[in-house]
């Protein structure tokens, strides 16, 4: 019988695999000598196979207690990528396949007789998942590349189940009507991609299959062949489902996003263009376009809007932001031009609930466009997330200075700009909530005059970040200065300084 199970079972969600590249790990990883990282790496590595190890063991009955029935999220894509690990070999690998998991391994056969065989990731992830679900009757959600026949065998192994994450949405085709008579708690469905030519014509047929006006969430992560038949099919959900993020629609799909004109309970909307903006609605399906449009209104539960690269976003946004009863939280456009936008910024003035707002697009030099949208943004006064992308390219240090007057409650503010420089220190200071602060802009500030922000800040900035990301060549902060001033935030307020030239030069 095996130890019982590792206290890194609890561990899950900072364990080394999971967090493989991001930018923390990565950082202090760089800090760590050659060698010592490499050993790091590989106990990091041994820790992790001897959890999954434990969690298979536990499923086969080889641990003291069942703990795999206590299991509720189950990621099978971080099983896959420990057996991808550079560090998963010779002694790790060895062990981790040793004994009662001996027979579980499968490598992929040589093309030649002088190759070494390999682990064949993938079959050996198929045939470890199915013993694992076989003893998980708690599982809540599921996670990973789900081999296309799987969940007609798991789902009735998986009472619970409410949540499903997986890579290949082949992996749906005939699983409805499974789903319909053992998961009665299923709620959310994410896909990374399905690219089959029936792959619309089967999702649909999905859609049908589970239990009508039950599916809450849905998210299609890549391009896809999912469209027209799909979205009609969402009309079986139009009650229950509120948050929906299509990425990288398809051109076919593009023009018939009006078929979900049903669904109107939605909070949470994400839409991204996946055809290259090749698709202009309002020329070319202009009914298509207007409907879009009287949907959009329709749906009153609306918290949260995201459309990115759709030519004519700001024209399918704008009515729906002059609707009295709809009260927006979360704002978020981007692939769009200043010029042909100014009702759409106007528009944003009448969402004063908005909390969070994220543009990016081409901006212009006409002071009226700017203004018009620095007048808007100034009545948002409950915003405390802002993030301008190239939209503010022309903005200069009076329409920083007015933001900062007129947005007390901003934690989170990124701009653009042109010439920016020490003269808006004095009221961006006064910003008790901020806690990061960064331009894409190019700036002229001086090391004395970074300081002086820095110590008027007070108590309520903990943690504060300043990045100066393209600072002009002729306003060069020298190392010692950067160091000061990187010592002076980190002491005062444990922050960071961030600091670039606009040539790229740190």
């Amino acid at each position: 019988m095996a130890p019982v199970l590792p206290d890194d079972i609890f561990m899950h969600d900072v364990a080394p695999v999971t967090n493989r590249g991001s930018d923390e790990v990565d950082m202090e990883r760089a800090r760590v000598p050659y060698r010592a990282r490499v050993r790091q790496e590989e106990l990091m590595c041994m820790r992790w196979a001897k959890l999954w190890r434990a969690i298979v063991l536990s499923s086969l009955g080889k641990t003291l207690f069942p703990y795999s029935h206590h299991i509720r999220a189950l990621n099978l894509e971080d099983l896959e990528e420990l057996f991808q690990d550079p560090q998963f070999k010779d002694n790790i690998s060895n062990t981790f396949f040793g004994d009662e998991l001996a027979e579980y391994r499968i490598e992929t056969k040589p093309f030649e007789k002088k190759d070494k065989t390999r682990l064949d990731a993938a079959e050996t992830l198929g045939r470890l998942g199915e013993e694992i679900t076989k003893q998980t009757p708690m599982l809540e959600e599921l996670s990973g590349k789900i081999v296309n026949d799987a969940l007609l065998r798991w789902a009735s192994r998986l009472p619970r189940l409410r949540h499903l994450n997986l890579w290949y949405g082949g992996a749906l085709v005939g699983a409805g009507a499974k789903l319909y008579e053992y998961c009665h708690e299923f709620r959310s469905l994410k896909i990374w991609g399905w690219v089959h030519d029936d792959a619309d014509q089967k999702f649909a047929d999905f859609l049908n299959e589970i239990r009508p006006q039950t599916l809450e969430s849905l998210e299609l992560f890549s391009l896809s062949n999912i469209g027209a038949e799909s979205f009609l099919a969402l009309s079986c959900h139009r009650e229950s489902l509120t948050e929906l993020k299509l990425n990288s629609v398809s051109a076919d799909a593009m023009g018939s996003l009006n078929m979900l004109q049903g669904c109107t309970n939605l909070t949470t909307l994400l839409l991204t263009d996946g055809s290259n903006r090749t698709v202009d609605l309002k020329t070319s399906h202009n009914d298509v376009f207007l409907e879009i449009i009287a949907w959009l209104r329709s749906c009153k539960k609306l918290r949260s809007v995201t459309l990115r690269s759709i030519r004519g976003g700001p024209d399918l946004v704008t009515p729906m932001l002059l609707e009295n009863d709809i009260h927006l939280l979360n704002l978020e456009l981007e692939g769009y031009s200043m010029v042909d936008s100014r009702d759409f910024h106007q528009a944003l003035a009448n969402q004063a609930t908005l909390q969070e707002l994220l543009l990016a697009g081409e901006s212009e030099e006409f002071q009226d466009g700017i203004a018009i949208l620095v007048e808007s943004l100034s009545q948002l006064t409950n915003l405390k997330d802002l993030r301008l992308r190239d939209i503010s390219d022309c903005f200069n240090d009076d329409l920083i200075v007015r933001l900062a007057q007129s947005l007390p409650k901003l934690e989170v503010w990124w701009t653009s700009g042109w010439g920016i420089t020490d003269a808006i220190w004095d009221d961006v200071a006064k910003m008790k909530y901020l806690r990061r602060l960064e331009f894409t802009a190019l700036t002229r500030f001086t090391a004395s005059g970074i300081l002086e922000f820095i110590l008027k800040l007070g108590p309520e900035n903990k943690n504060f970040v300043l990045a100066v990301m393209m600072s002009d060549v002729d306003s060069d902060l020298t190392e010692i200065e950067q160091a000061m001033l990187r010592e002076a935030i980190a002491e005062r307020l444990g922050g960071r300084f961030e600091f670039q030239l606009l040539r790229g030069e740190a």
